[in-house]
């Protein structure tokens, strides 16, 4: 399977028509349908469906089309940490991180690096914990930023030193916001918006997920989210109240919704977190050795 015909395999895929993408690739039609019956003997499988006007994609089609993904991103990150450096550290650095404040923690190790190496690129990845871990087992990242508690058996870690908090967000005239702080008890009858994750595997042992294994076959949830931004539109809407991390949705004067803490306060914790034995580029090693040196302690 050749590189090159992944990539015209992926411009079909995206084009959704052969004759765009051969324009588009500067091949002519015969060329690229003849690369494309070529790939698919080679595998075996059918990839496309192919009419009159323009393709899609089969099941197995749809199966390579990630894997191809990941491999072209692979291997762009492969050649650009082997790019020539010229006496200075070069290349890509790729962190994986769940939405939190904390990041300006890394954006402090960010600014002093590329204030002394402006030719090394910082590749910010923005996911839910299971994606972060993924693309680091693969190596489609460098580091990946999780909250506490995580299996890391597999990975070294440096814990960030600052903690969010747990609360809920809702709209400025809801029957909760005039409450300084929310009890779960409050919830129980409610519409509730939860994140993905911790509405499918509520493993932290903490007052929330207590009560939430305790009573979530009676609960009312309304909706489920892997972004915060989504979230507070749904908020917006009076969908349900949401379980959010602080300082992530916008609760200042202008806008329509307030958080509220939960009690007992909740905090999330956070790491971040590389690969046990990791072979690093040279500017990878210097981030981590950054870190290293400002969280020591």
């Amino acid at each position: 399977m050749e590189i090159r015909v992944l990539r015209y395999f992926l411009t079909v895929a995206t084009e959704g028509s052969i004759t765009a993408a051969a324009k588009y690739l500067h091949l002519t039609q015969p060329t690229l349908s003849r690369q494309l019956q070529d790939l698919e003997r080679e595998l075996g499988q059918k990839l496309l469906i192919r009419t009159n006007h323009n393709v899609s994609l089969t099941l197995e089609g749809m199966i390579l089309k990630k894997r191809a993904e990941e491999i072209l991103d692979l291997i762009e990150k492969t050649e650009k940490e082997l790019g020539p450096i010229k006496n200075n550290i070069a290349g890509e650095v790729r962190i994986g991180c769940g939405e939190t404040e904390i990041i300006k923690y890394i954006a402090q190790v960010i600014n002093e690096i590329r204030n002394e190496y402006p030719d090394i690129i910082f590749r910010i990845q923005s996911g839910i914990h299971e994606d972060i871990v993924e693309k680091l087992d693969k190596g489609l990242i460098d580091f990946g930023v999780v909250m506490q508690p995580s299996d890391i058996s597999k990975y070294n870690k440096i814990s960030l030193p600052e903690n969010d908090i747990w609360g809920i967000v809702m709209t400025k005239d809801s029957a909760l916001a005039g409450k300084e702080y929310i009890d779960l008890k409050d919830l129980e009858h409610l519409p509730l918006i939860l994140s993905r994750k911790a509405f499918r595997n509520p493993s932290s042992d903490n007052e929330f997920t207590r009560w939430f294994n305790k009573k979530k076959n009676k609960l009312n949830i309304a909706a489920t989210y892997d972004l915060f931004f989504n979230a507070a539109i749904l908020a917006q809407k009076k969908i349900g109240y949401v379980f959010a991390l602080n300082n992530l949705i916008n609760t200042s004067k202008t806008s329509s919704l307030c958080f509220r803490p939960l009690k007992p306060i909740i905090e999330a914790k956070w790491d971040i977190v590389w690969k046990k034995y990791q072979v690093f580029s040279p500017a990878s090693r210097l981030f981590l050795a950054k870190l290293q040196d400002k969280f020591k302690n």
